[in-house]
């Protein structure tokens, strides 16, 4: 398939587990060509649930791994960082692209605040008054700091509505390209999550929301095409609907096995 220089891959692979999902999302990266490559956008569910974990947590310090593994509830690790997130009833997105292919973005802050716009585009659509936290956080909110639990805390460019969060995004920046990922939560899962984590939820009952609190019953094939809308039009780019391409798959099916189906990497602790 050709690409033109406004032309992005839309890649959906419906939902996966964990562990394939981390390696879908990683195969992507690791194939990805700052020069020569079309940017991709790959829209995803998760089945099972599963816990991901931020890249530099502690697993021990941050769930109860005893209660995940006899509920028999699949923990992976993410490479972004960010607090441990709890993936059911979501709709998840991953972007690769260049620093070329964000129009209007000369610092990191303002690539995230660019790459997250498609999603204040996909809220107004459905009637929602959506801002970021920098902009639209209660007086006094703290921004930016290390919250165990990614939905209990709020950064700068995280999506506020009526003071609440919704979902969480995270980014990361390697040999000149841009990796992000994040979350749209249809419903709220927070009651489901709160028993495997170590230090609570703090106070994330109150401070998260999703999309079905807000008053919006959308289907999940409803909330694709919404968000590929919202994304052509924020962006102003087209969307190629696209397969993951051999090589791609190769390396995602051996990331899978060695990596994110290996407890050294999901478990052990990074530095």
């Amino acid at each position: 398939m050709s690409f033109g220089s406004h032309n992005w891959r839309l890649i959906d692979t419906g939902p996966l587990d964990g562990a394939a999902n981390m390696a879908v999302d990683e195969a992507l990266l690791q194939h990805f060509d700052p020069v020569g490559s079309p940017p991709v956008l790959r829209l995803y569910g998760w089945n099972p649930p599963a816990f991901s974990l931020g890249r530099y947590q502690q697993a021990a310090e941050v769930l109860d791994l005893e209660l995940c593994a006899e509920r028999r509830l699949p923990v992976v690790r993410r490479i972004t960082g960010g607090g441990v997130i709890y993936h059911a009833e979501e709709l998840t997105y991953s972007i690769v692209c260049a620093p070329r292919h964000i129009a209007e973005a000369a610092t990191v802050k303002e690539s995230f605040a660019r790459l997250c716009g498609f999603l204040l585009c996909t809220y107004g659509r459905l009637g929602l008054d959506a801002g970021f936290a920098v902009d639209h956080a209660p007086s006094g909110t703290r921004l930016g700091g290390r919250i165990p639990f990614c939905f209990a805390g709020k950064e700068e460019f995280d999506i506020i509505i009526a003071g609440r969060k919704l979902g969480g995004n995270a980014q990361r920046r390697t040999k000149g390209v841009v990796f992000q990922h994040g979350s749209i939560p249809l419903r709220s899962m927070v009651a489901v999550a709160l028993p495997y984590l170590r230090q609570g939820g703090g106070g994330v009952e109150k401070d998260a929301v999703s999309l079905a609190e807000l008053g919006v019953a959308l289907g999940e094939d409803a909330l694709k095409q919404l968000v590929a809308a919202s994304f052509r039009e924020a962006m102003q780019v087209e969307l190629q609907p696209d397969g993951m391409l051999p090589a791609e798959l190769d390396t995602a099916r051996r990331l899978e096995e060695d990596k994110y189906r290996n407890p050294s990497w999901n478990l052990s602790a990074l530095r």
